[in-house]
């Protein structure tokens, strides 16, 4: 959702539709969160872990990341030096996303069966998306009556209030540390943490769009082939070494090892129906995430306000997404996975058709909130069950660095080509590349009669028994 907002607030500045496009691919970064979950699964943040445990130690520095992100997110908020809009937007993605890795772990070891997370992602989801619809809202509304650098400081602020509450909670049972101590430390060492995350991913920019200058490449290149070629690389060698994973014994040192087992371990329970669950899973949510990254363009461009862009994110998004939580929830806890699924799949579809109607209507408020409405009740059920399925191929050896790989793969397809979306809305314009966004929700139930069918082979040993 506040990638969205960037996208609005870069539309509101004039910049041309493929650039804005580009910046959707900001959001490839939570896809590759696999290669620093098993950091999470392992280590402890120095300092805020000693009273407060692994997880909730990870939890707070990530806060602290995002506040400082979205400060900065704040002084750019001109768009005068895209590079420097750039930086802090990935620095955002990455704290946002180690937040969301630390919480899926500890999530899952609270509720390990299907039943027992139809609950828990309806409150992890209900908080998640209440935080996100109310900070992207109120950014906008905020922006409405001042400016977007009063919005962001105002919604950093916002983003800042749990940590305070979480310091206050109860200590973690076997850590040794007071609780003054452990947040002076916490605060020093997870400063000098950012501190130097900046400096890196600042070094690492500057040296690729050095590169790219050099190679002749400019905002006029597209871009989308060699992306998708880059981001891919690394699951088709997966895929390629299938036959071997598949031969490895339980306790294979591969499958063992600390680094590498967590992810060959699924190809190994699931041998070559991984193919499979993999392509289902990259193309469930893709008609959601293309038709979310041109949603708030494509609103200014047919004439809607502030006002009634942020009305539609908060008042209409919020509560009608919360009710498709709840809904899609309870039908994981009643009926089948595979039925549950399908639903999704087509409520979701629909959320993206409607705006097909919208582009054709007048520019009205009643017309912008219903559309919303559907559409957010839609990306809601479907975003809940997607998430319990998810849940259920993860081994419970490892969940966050599992669940890292599995839903960052999920949504790799769908920020690819939310990159190119500018591209092809200029080839066919916004009611076609929305019909094209839902037909492509419609498309993943073809796989849905093959996952039925599809068992794990039990465990391997994994770390923690070599361990």
């Amino acid at each position: 959702m506040f990638n969205a907002v960037l996208l609005l607030r870069l539309a509101r500045h004039d910049i041309d539709i493929v650039t804005i496009g580009y910046f959707a691919w900001v959001a490839l970064l939570p896809t590759f969160k696999f290669l620093w979950s098993p950091l999470l699964d392992r280590f402890s943040v120095p300092g805020f872990s000693r009273f407060w445990g692994k997880r909730r130690g990870w939890i707070m520095l990530s806060q602290l990341g995002i506040f400082a992100s979205m400060v900065g997110m704040a002084f750019t908020s001109a768009d005068t030096n895209l590079p420097l809009v750039a930086l802090f937007a990935i620095l955002l993605a990455f704290w946002t996303t180690t937040l969301e890795v630390a919480a899926d772990g500890w999530r899952i070891e609270l509720a390990p069966t299907q039943e027992a997370q139809a609950p828990i992602v309806a409150a992890n989801l209900w908080g998640y998306r209440s935080a996100m619809v109310a900070a992207g809202s109120g950014a906008v509304l905020i922006a409405a009556r001042a400016d977007w650098t009063f919005a962001y400081l105002a919604i950093a602020l916002a983003a800042f209030a749990p940590f305070p509450v979480l310091a206050l909670t109860r200590q973690e049972p076997g850590t040794d540390s007071s609780r003054g101590t452990a947040l002076l430390n916490g605060v020093a060492i997870g400063t000098a943490i950012l501190t130097a995350s900046c400096a890196i991913v600042a070094i690492l920019g500057w040296m690729a769009l050095t590169m790219l200058a050099g190679a002749g490449i400019d905002s006029e290149t597209n871009l989308t082939p060699a992306v998708i070629a880059i981001a891919l690389a690394p699951f088709a060698l997966l895929a390629i070494a299938l036959p071997r994973i598949k031969r490895l014994p339980s306790d294979a040192p591969l499958l063992r090892s600390t680094t590498l087992g967590p992810f060959v371990d699924i190809f190994w329970r699931y041998g070559f129906a991984t193919l499979v669950v993999l392509g289902f899973v990259s193309l469930y949510r893709v008609g959601d995430v293309l038709a979310l990254t041109l949603s708030h363009p494509m609103w200014d461009a047919r004439g809607y306000s502030l006002d009634q862009i942020g009305i539609a994110d908060g008042a209409i998004a919020l509560p009608a997404s919360m009710v498709g939580v709840a809904l899609g929830s309870w039908m994981v806890a009643k009926w089948r996975l595979s039925w549950a699924l399908a639903a999704g799949a087509l409520v979701a579809a629909l959320g993206n058709w409607v705006y097909v109607w919208l582009w054709w209507r007048p520019p009205e408020g009643w017309v912008l909130y219903a559309s919303v409405a559907v559409d957010q009740f839609g990306n809601g059920l479907a975003g809940a069950v997607f998430v319990v399925y998810l849940s259920m191929l993860v081994n419970p050896r490892f969940p966050a660095a599992q669940y890292a790989f599995l839903s960052g793969f999920a949504f790799l397809l769908a920020r690819l080509l939310a990159g190119a979306s500018g591209e092809m809305q200029q080839a066919i314009g916004y009611d076609g590349f929305l019909v094209l966004t839902g037909a492509a929700s419609i498309a993943a139930i073809v796989f849905l009669p093959f996952l039925a069918r599809i068992r794990s082979r039990g465990n391997s040993a994994g770390p923690q028994e070599a361990a």
